[in-house]
């Protein structure tokens, strides 16, 4: 598989599992891991921060890892979330990870510290200086305050040859397509937005990491494929379909409104670490409704 096909089509961002003592449920994790893979998604995104890894200590990190490589057991390329706002430590990092069953590293823009773009440029070079593994950027000012420009990006996918995509989910459609449309063959533009996953495939992004696919995992894996083949007309209703529970699970944050949605469908219990919090009831009965009806469409 070429190094710019890996993380075609659609990436589950893993949520991670919790019993009520906050523990780590391994055995709800591995029937999530079987079920997204046989739901036809394309790739695993591990210690992203929909999993929640800012709250775990790193033996629980480390463990949840090499249980995740585990149970996809080869059957799909695993993208693992590795960044953060000091470059050294993440080069370090990076240098003293063993990569068995890791195709690729998914790195935030660096949070908190606002750096400028020229920081930004070589604080990703030094990453892939280092990198045994394909990097995907990661883009989401809303999360980080620091916004990658589509001029650093294309930049980074001109003179990085191992930054192989970026993952945008700024939900600045016009930088999206000034990265689209000047990007380098062979670099890839990811929606990091659900919701924004269809006309940004119509304009030629590859693909998602998607929340949504912890919960409707063939519903996105084939919207995704029937987009991937251009048959839009295909794809459309399945976005309109799952778009209010898309929009649904992100109104009280992110990973509180997936874990909800997840436990309505008897998959997980509903625990989460602080300083997240359980989505209110009024949200919650909302979710369940809005599933009920989309099951039953």
């Amino acid at each position: 598989m070429a190094k710019n096909s890996l993380f075609t089509g659609t990436g589950v961002a893993l949520i991670t599992p919790f019993r009520k003592q906050e523990t780590i449920d391994f055995s709800k994790l591995e029937e999530l891991i079987d079920n997204v893979i046989k739901s036809s998604v394309d790739y695993i995104v591990a210690l992203g921060t929909t999993s929640e890894a800012a709250t775990m200590s790193e033996s629980e990190r480390t463990a949840l890892l090499q249980f995740i490589i585990e149970s996809v057991n080869g059957r799909l390329p695993i993208l693992l979330g590795m960044g953060g706002n000091n470059t050294r430590a993440v080069t370090d990092t990076i240098s003293q990870t063993n990569f068995d069953g890791i195709s690729g590293i998914l790195s935030v823009t660096p949070y908190y510290n606002k750096p400028q773009q020229r920081g930004l440029i070589q604080h990703f070079k030094n990453i892939a200086d280092v990198s045994p593994v394909p990097i995907v950027l990661y883009n989401v000012p809303g999360r980080t305050s620091c916004n990658m420009t589509a001029e650093t990006t294309l930049q980074l996918a001109e003179e990085c040859p191992n930054i192989i995509a970026v993952k945008e989910a700024s939900g600045n459609m016009a930088q999206v397509m000034e990265i689209l449309r000047c990007k380098p063959a062979g670099f890839s533009v990811i929606s990091g937005d659900d919701s924004l996953t269809y006309p940004m495939m119509t304009l030629g992004a590859t693909g998602v990491i998607s929340v949504i696919a912890n919960a409707c995992p063939k519903e996105m894996a084939d919207m995704v494929h029937y987009a991937l083949k251009g048959d839009f007309k295909k794809a459309l209703p399945i976005h309109n379909r799952l778009l209010p529970l898309m929009n649904a699970i992100f109104e009280e944050g992110n990973p509180a409104g997936i874990k909800a949605l997840l436990e309505i469908d008897g998959r997980i219990t509903n625990q989460l670490r602080l300083p997240l919090s359980k989505i209110s009831k009024t949200l919650y009965n909302k979710l369940r409704d809005l599933f009920t009806a989309f099951s039953n469409a």
